[in-house]
């Protein structure tokens, strides 16, 4: 049964459960604003698992200081410790360089803790 993610039943049987794409972006948006757990916390920290509340959803961050929201960060959340999580959702299918999405990360990350 490696591999596969299974849904026992209430009569016990077992589901078993196949990997779906999302529709969209905004439905797994959605789905993080709602379950924040969806966040592989236990990836970071097994011992302490990471738990976040949700900030805010399309979080504007500034280029300059007293300047005009530049980005829309899709999500902005806080940890347990009080340390912020930006979250920035993607579809496999986004025709985008990898690259391109990690700078735009480092962007978001470097203006929000400046402005």
């Amino acid at each position: 049964m490696s591999g596969q993610i299974y849904l026992l039943q209430e009569d016990g049987t077992l589901q078993s459960l196949s990997e779906q794409p999302y529709g969209s972006e905004d439905l797994l948006q959605m789905l993080l604003e709602k379950y924040p757990d969806l966040l592989a916390g236990d990836q970071i920290d097994e011992s302490e698992p990471r738990r976040w509340l949700l900030v805010s959803r399309e979080a504007g961050v500034p280029s300059e200081e007293d300047g005009y929201d530049q980005w829309s960060l899709d999500h902005l959340f806080l940890d347990q410790d009080g340390i912020p999580t930006l979250v920035e959702v993607k579809r496999s299918s986004d025709t985008r360089i990898r690259r391109e999405v990690v700078g735009q990360m480092l962007d978001y990350a470097a203006n929000a803790v400046v402005y």
